[in-house]
């Protein structure tokens, strides 16, 4: 499971070694103006709730950071995709069946479940694919071209094959 999550946040840092701090910041696509950045950040702000909670076993996903340079240059993003990989790799020997407590915002308040860590780090994984999947139309947009076809793609989703006019 995490080498797995590793090789797809590996698909960031790729991007991000391609492109500009403009690239990287830019909000001029419709209709919601993000930035490829700021979708980096929200997702690496998710798993440093990981990190942050694991201790006490209560991961608070609206505990967010939301470092600004993180969102705006490139070399901060490297730098967070990198710290958030390390982190990610002392995973691999601690036991991904404990509970912990998770609360988010789902709109109408906050809300805490139960969760194994394997469950919440999948979660987090699939968040990932998501944020990719809309950063990929930014860069489409942007005519900037994806790290690689997987990009943005979650592993179970059927692939439509271009049809030839």
């Amino acid at each position: 499971m995490i080498d797995a999550i590793e090789q797809n946040l590996n698909r960031g840092v790729r991007l991000l070694n391609s492109i500009s701090d403009t690239q990287y910041s830019d909000t001029t696509v419709q209709p919601y103006h993000s930035s490829i950045g700021g979708h980096m950040r929200h997702i690496l702000d998710v798993f440093d709730c990981i990190f942050s909670g694991l201790e006490h076993k209560h991961i608070d996903l609206t505990a967010r950071k939301r470092n600004q340079l993180a969102e705006e240059k490139t070399a901060f993003g490297l730098a967070y995709f990198e710290d958030t990989i390390e982190k990610l790799k002392d995973f691999k020997t601690i036991d991904l069946d404990q509970k912990v407590a998770v609360t988010d915002d789902l709109g109408l308040g906050m809300v805490t479940a139960n969760y194994t860590l394997a469950s919440l780090l999948i979660q987090a994984h699939s968040h990932t694919i998501h944020h990719f999947a809309s950063i990929g139309y930014i860069i489409c947009n942007l005519g900037i071209e994806l790290p690689d076809a997987d990009f943005g793609y979650n592993p179970s989703t059927p692939r439509c094959k271009k049809q030839e006019a």
